[in-house]
């Protein structure tokens, strides 16, 4: 199979039989062998019974339903997991993402030039202040934190080589970090293209100001998943002893002063206890040992988890 394309969404019964009919028309004008998976994050409008009618008058879709709403990037997860095709390209539900790009997106993987390409909608069409803005700190903030130069990071249109998608794990929100993930996998030949941005057709936005904040920790977490991932006790370790060297060398000093004032030179000093400065060498101490035993706990943790992507899904078409 030449092309898998996986749609994530979400009450987006209006704009599917759109995106449908131009993906059809796509694949049938360049004779790709195709398969579109759908995957329904637990809508709540007619969605789920607008998949089944399309899959009803065309084999190549399948669809999973959640019971429940989960989260794009569980939708991913899902999808990338059914995917067979030698490319997967993903886009949005909404008709932000124009069908038309998928050829060129398609030969780019095709040609053996990169393993991931992401589309870079140049010109937007959305609110300045509410999307754009934000949407520019927040990818050079990821560009600068992780060395992949890509404009905008986080565009639902991108396409992979399967090998890419069958090696990376997307979970919570992670999808906003997909070309992080696959870079940490040994994915390197990440490239960009321009592609044309729609402005919303149908529907709303579903996604709120919460993303910025989420996106941040999710970059961190990532970049320290890179690092210290199959090794936390490296960090946890190394910062929980410094801190109560550091402690332990201020409570040691603490003592000698005291010791050289009241018997050397036989000056009364104040108790180790009135003195500020011994709470905070105590502090650091214990804050010391609570960070290296928490690289024991992640140690555990990391070696004992079970699988985190388990969902529940309430129906299935053609899979």
């Amino acid at each position: 199979m030449n092309i898998s394309i996986v749609i994530p969404l979400f009450n987006e019964e209006e704009s599917l039989p759109e995106l449908h009919d131009r993906i059809k028309q796509v694949m049938d004008a360049n004779g790709y062998s195709y398969e579109i998976i759908f995957v329904d994050d637990g809508s709540k409008d007619g969605s789920w019974n607008v998949i089944e009618n399309l899959a009803s008058k065309n084999q190549c879709i399948k669809a999973i339903k959640f019971r429940r709403n989960y989260g794009k990037s569980p939708g991913l997860y899902i999808g990338f997991d059914a995917a067979q095709g030698d490319v997967v390209i993903t886009m949005d539900a909404d008709l932000q993402d124009s069908p038309d790009e998928i050829p060129e997106l398609y030969n780019m993987i095709k040609s053996g030039e990169y393993d991931l390409v992401s589309g870079w909608k140049q010109k937007r069409f959305d609110n300045t202040f509410t999307k754009n803005i934000p949407s520019k700190l927040y990818n050079g903030t990821t560009r600068l934190m992780s060395g992949i130069k890509l404009h905008d990071m986080n565009c639902g249109l991108k396409a992979y080589r399967k090998e890419v998608i069958k090696s990376i794990e997307v979970y919570g929100e992670m999808h906003r970090f997909i070309p992080v993930l696959a870079k940490n996998a040994g994915f390197n030949r990440i490239g960009e293209k321009v592609v044309q941005h729609q402005a919303r057709k149908y529907g709303v936005s579903k996604f709120g100001w919460d993303r910025f904040i989420n996106g941040f920790l999710d970059l961190m977490t990532i970049t320290f998943l890179s690092k210290f991932g199959k090794r936390p006790m490296h960090f946890f370790g190394l910062v929980g002893t410094l801190m109560f060297v550091i402690g332990f060398g201020a409570v040691i000093y603490l003592g000698l002063d005291k010791f050289y004032h009241a018997f050397i030179i036989h000056k009364a000093a104040r108790l180790l206890t009135d003195r500020p400065s011994f709470y905070i060498a105590l502090t650091t101490m214990v804050l010391g040992t609570m960070l290296f035993l928490a690289g024991f706990i992640a140690e555990l943790i990391l070696r004992n988890s079970p699988d985190r992507n388990n969902y529940l899904l309430e129906k299935k078409i053609n899979l």
